[in-house]
Order: structure tokens, then sequence, then C-alpha cells
């Protein structure tokens, strides 16, 4: 009888680009601020499927939307002061 056995973990033990790079973890810890409000918007319209459209719902989505343009900003602020902090004069 032959044992079947996986290649994968002969194959992947040595890749050093399995980790991610300080500076991926960097962009990921950037970017997780938006990605939390993104979701939070996803959940406020999901919520607000479930039945008729009421003001509740609106201001719901409202202030989720709010949330993520904020974030977004945010992210463009701190990823252009990253690029010019170094060469600005």
């Amino acid at each position: 009888m032959e044992h079947i056995v996986t290649v994968q973990e002969a194959v992947t033990a040595f890749a050093d680009w399995i980790e991610p790079t300080n500076a991926e973890l960097d962009a990921i810890e950037l970017e997780s601020p938006l990605t939390l409000a993104e979701v939070d918007l996803l959940d406020a319209q999901i919520k607000a499927m479930d039945h008729p459209e009421n003001e509740v719902d609106t201001r719901r989505i409202r202030r989720a939307r709010n949330r993520v343009l904020a974030a977004r900003r945010d992210v463009a602020n701190r990823s252009a002061g990253a690029s010019t902090a170094g060469g600005a004069a």
C-alpha cells in the first residue's frame, strides 16, 4: 500500500514570501479603519433590506456612509503625508 502525502508542507516550509512584509502590515494597519467603516456601512444596508424603508435606517446608513468618507479622507491624508515626509522642502 502506497501512502499519499501532501507536498504543500515541503514547498511552503521554505518560502520566505508566505509572511507579509513590514510594509504590507503597515499598509493593512493604515487601511483597517476604512475597512471596518465599510463593513459597518454594509451591515446597515443589510439591516435596511429586511423591512420597508424608515427614518432610523436612513439615518443609520447616512452616518455609516459619512464614517466611510471620513475614513477614506484620513487614509488619503496619511498616505499623502507619508510619501512627502522625506523629500519635501
